[in-house]
């Protein structure tokens, strides 16, 4: 796979990002490692991790930057890599209790440094925002780990489009770095927002859309892949087995883009995952799908999405912008 430099950055990542929520967890450490060579082998060089990730599970904490720590420390390729996390994040057993203080951030950073075994990050993300925080005590306190040399750049996860800009305009005044880019739930399926239950996740749409397209701003794409929905379709056509999965997607508007996508699919002789992800790639704002992944063959099938071009012709069709895809 080709790098792309993130906007706004000198970092060259790989267009597609390996996901790691289970690694450690309900995946083993050999199978993580597994998936982790596969994904560098073909030229991945960022693996999403949280310090939250797994936390909901009894057991030891932040397994998934635990593990990808022992990978690194193993594979000797940190230099190779885009080292990244997240922090700041709600306790999964008190969700409603924000945790951005300038203290709470520094005990997340300096954690997940310590389990990833790195002396810097390249790039940090802020895991759910705190509206009741001016953004500009936010920045200065990342600002501060920037001049201390322990992060590269830092971005925003699942924050609201007018509290990125808010942080925009502080940061552009006061001459200090400012997000460069960030993560938001998105793929080529339509959400049912009435039917999530964490509001604290944000969902692209139209107006941040049209937010990252003005500021030129990159967007890590989380759930980019709804979940295998598509593919559960083509399982199953006449239903979703999986409550969880049908609850989130509006089904009817779902099944349409379905049709478009297995049609194109057979047009282009590729499997129906990889229109999926070449819809994201293919994207006129600079996009970084993450995949979530279990096995070897699951993550070839997704990287081989990067061999796919799409046109602006055929994203339209996708969407059911135009009837054929030319």
């Amino acid at each position: 796979m080709d790098k792309k430099r993130i906007v706004n950055t000198e970092l060259d990542c790989s267009p597609i990002v390996l996901g790691s929520v289970l690694f450690g967890s309900k995946l083993t450490e050999e199978q993580s490692f597994r998936l982790m060579d596969t994904f560098v082998d073909a030229g991945g060089n960022m693996v999403d991790t949280a310090q939250v990730y797994a936390n909901w599970l009894p057991g030891e904490r932040s397994l998934s930057e635990t593990t990808v720590g022992r990978w690194m420390k193993a594979r000797g390729n940190r230099a190779r890599l885009i080292v990244t996390t997240k922090g700041a994040h709600p306790e999964p057993s008190a969700p409603q209790i924000r945790r951005l203080t300038p203290e709470l951030i520094a005990e997340d950073l300096e954690g997940s440094m310590r389990r990833l075994q790195v002396d810097e990050l390249d790039l940090y993300w802020l895991h759910r925002d705190d509206p009741s925080r001016p953004v500009g005590e936010i920045l200065h306190a990342m600002n501060e780990w920037v001049q201390k040399g322990k992060i590269r750049y830092f971005g925003c996860s699942n924050w609201r489009t007018h509290r990125m800009e808010e942080a925009r305009a502080y940061a552009s005044e006061h001459g200090i770095q400012g997000f460069v880019a960030s993560q938001v739930s998105w793929s080529l399926a339509e959400v049912d927002l009435s039917r999530i239950e964490d509001t604290t996740l944000m969902h692209m749409d139209e107006t941040m859309y049209r937010y990252h397209q003005e500021r030129q701003m990159a967007v890590f794409a989380y759930s980019s892949q709804a979940q295998g929905l598509f593919s559960k379709l083509e399982e199953s056509p006449a239903g979703m087995a999986d409550e969880r999965i049908a609850k989130m997607y509006r089904l009817e508007e779902n099944k349409r883009r379905y049709e478009r996508a297995k049609q194109l699919s057979e047009e282009l002789s590729v499997p129906i995952s990889r229109v999926v992800l070449a819809y994201m790639l293919a994207q006129p704002i600079q996009t970084f799908p993450i995949v979530g992944c279990r096995t070897d063959e699951q993550l070839e099938d997704s990287l081989r999405a990067a061999e796919i071009s799409l046109s602006p012709e055929q994203l339209a069709f996708l969407q059911g912008k135009t009837e054929r895809a030319e």
